[in-house]
């Protein structure tokens, strides 16, 4: 029997702020409350199955990263110890120990800040058509999976529903101003480059990924997630190969399954088999314990 999942959180006495993909959020007023839950999504699709201790995962890893970051860029973390939230928490302990951030409230910006370090997913199908990724021209000759000569920054659109679409850094300079979007791009490419740097020393490489930033007093801060397998393309260094796909710590694993069944990736969605399940949890859980060099979750 696969592990207890928390797929819902249902706070009749708080004011649900949103409701996302995994992340049940609640507004306190002056703060948010975010809650990880076992909620798997792929192809923009929320599955019916959950995957055990992903919401914990999810959450220890940012909270690992935000502390290692915090020297380039300011974060909005408050605390994870549920035992100094707001007293009217308390009777909902359960379902927030280990999977919840109290964090401060925001003015998101509208960009997904996405870098990308190696060849891969959309950037690798584009740069077969037109040897470029969002617009990016690229060498010729370069393999799937295959470093990139130079780190790049290829933000997206933040779609509420479908897929988020790519921007140029001008495209972002219209939205935010050319100021915040040259500290957006240079923070989030600081960050990939010291991240990355510690991953490949754990045996992980990351291959790309996005972080979302806000405003907060009029100072800009790194929120949401940080660092973990929903957000970035995350390979064991040991398994790597240049020039075809990668094995990864994330859900493609859960994809690669779907793509066996006759399903055309709308609502229903089919439950995942107990093996996936298992399997999918151990990549996160395994991805968590080769960062943080923990072996139990907060």
């Amino acid at each position: 029997m696969s592990k207890p999942v928390l797929l819902k959180t249902e706070f009749k006495d708080l004011a649900l702020f949103r409701r996302g993909k995994v992340r049940d959020v609640y507004d306190l007023g002056e703060n948010l409350l975010i809650i990880s839950t076992d909620r798997i999504s792929c192809f923009d699709v929320v599955l019916p199955s959950g995957i055990p201790d992903k919401g914990k995962v999810l959450t220890g890893l940012s909270v690992f990263w935000f502390d290692f970051i915090k020297e380039i860029t300011r974060h909005h973390l408050i605390t994870v110890d549920v035992d100094k939230y707001p007293p009217e928490l308390n009777k909902y302990k359960a379902d927030l120990a280990g999977r919840s951030m109290l964090v401060l409230k925001t003015k998101p910006l509208p960009v997904e800040c996405v870098v990308r370090g190696y060849l891969s997913g959309s950037g690798w199908k584009e740069y077969q058509q037109k040897q470029s990724v969002c617009g990016i021209s690229l060498p010729g000759g370069l393999r799937e999976s295959e470093k990139l000569p130079e780190i790049i920054f290829t933000p997206s659109t933040k779609a509420e529903q479908g897929h988020d679409q790519n921007i140029n850094q001008k495209y972002v300079e219209d939205l935010v101003g050319v100021e915040l979007a040259s500290r957006l791009k240079k923070i989030s490419i600081a960050i990939y480059k010291l991240a990355s740097a510690y991953a490949l020393s754990k045996g992980i490489i990351i291959a790309d990924t996005k972080f979302e930033f806000g405003l907060y007093q009029g100072q800009l801060i790194i929120i949401d997630e940080v660092l973990t397998p929903d957000s970035s393309r995350f390979w064991p260094l040991d398994q790597y190969q240049p020039g075809k796909v990668c094995p990864s710590f994330d859900k493609q694993f859960v994809r690669d399954y779907l793509e066996t069944l006759d399903w055309n990736k709308t609502l229903p969605a089919p439950a995942l088999p107990e093996e996936v399940i298992n399997i999918t949890t151990e990549k996160y859980l395994e991805a968590y314990r080769k960062l943080t060099s923990k072996t139990n979750l907060i």
